[in-house]
């Protein structure tokens, strides 16, 4: 992503807390239509709050102090019943911000808010055409009529009733997301099976609950790591999105195994993977190598952490991308 696009999205930002001062001044105008004795007190306790000002620069008389803080209380209560009174809710006139963590600034105590985070991620999408194939490809649109039903060489289960397990499994993660820290996936089988489908199913759920959630492949992932290893690309951003292999609430690598592999990469994923499961952090894996292949194309650290610690989901049967 370029400096260009993080300027943009900060731009907007600055736009939604306009926003969000404009509206709270067309409300303001309302109430003081409406509720002129609101105004009045409005007017007293401005007045209030100057005169402390002005107390604070000259001789302090604490006596005096406390009798305009006490009438300010009074004075705050007394718009609270106002608008209770008059059907108004008591936030009426505040600022009401999008994120109210960061305020729409981005920002909580000067680390990145996940708000920020998850717009990066967002825009990060859109550029690739992402955000629109989950709009297409999602639970609500999912079709289980177009995996065959009939008996396929080696399983038991036809891809149909196989497809309708793994289905409920991915709706079970979403739906206990909050209440489990330790579930984590491993799609695995053949092109064409659904895998990649399902994961985008998962992603889209997460980003309507204004999850964190980074979809990367394997070898858009280590690229992003040797820009920050190697100081390439802008530093800011190459750092950003580095982070956020660790910290995001969901990490989706899609395409395990057709990396380039060497010392680098079985470092660089063994990193991700234990950091993120030593963390709580969901990890969701996605690839055509089966668990044996996992375990010969990968070190036996990498291997047993994927082996032990990710629920396999097995995808098999005719490619259904035609259909």
């Amino acid at each position: 992503m370029k400096e260009q696009n993080i300027k943009t999205i900060l731009r907007s930002y600055e736009a939604k807390r306009d926003r969000a001062h404009h509206e709270r001044e067309k409300r303001k105008a309302i109430i003081r239509k409406e509720l002129p004795d609101y105004q009045a007190v409005e007017d007293r306790t401005n007045e209030l709050n100057l005169q402390l000002a002005r107390l604070a620069l000259g001789n302090i008389n604490l006596k005096r102090i406390q009798t305009i803080r006490l009438e300010l209380e009074r004075l705050q209560q007394r718009k609270a019943i106002l608008l209770t009174e008059n059907n108004y809710p008591m936030d009426y006139l505040e600022l009401h911000y999008e994120c109210k963590k960061c305020k729409d600034t981005g920002y909580v105590g000067g680390k990145t808010c996940t708000c920020l985070k998850q717009s990066l991620i967002n825009h990060s999408y859109a550029m690739s055409n992402l955000s629109h194939v989950m709009e297409k490809e999602n639970f609500s649109s999912f079709n289980i009529e177009l995996f065959n039903n009939e008996s396929f060489e080696g399983f038991q289960e036809t891809p149909r009733q196989n497809m309708f397990y793994n289905l409920s499994v991915a709706e079970s993660f979403v739906a206990n997301f909050d209440k489990t820290s330790d579930e984590n996936l491993l799609l695995y089988g053949g092109t064409g099976q659904g895998k990649t489908f399902l994961c985008n199913c998962i992603a889209k759920a997460l980003l309507d609950q204004s999850k964190v959630v980074l979809y990367q492949t394997a070898f858009s992932m280590l690229d992003t790591i040797r820009n920050i290893k190697f100081s390439r690309g802008d530093k800011a951003v190459t750092q950003e999105n580095y982070q956020l292999l660790f910290e995001s609430d969901l990490l989706i690598i899609d395409d395990l195994g057709t990396e380039v592999a060497s010392a680098f990469s079985n470092a660089e994923i063994f990193n991700i993977i234990n950091t993120r499961l030593m963390k709580g952090k969901k990890t969701i894996l996605s690839t055509n190598l089966s668990p044996m292949q996992l375990e010969g194309a990968y070190s036996d650290r990498i291997a047993s952490r994927i082996l032990n610690n990710f629920t396999p989901l097995v995808f098999f049967g005719p490619d259904v991308r035609w259909e």
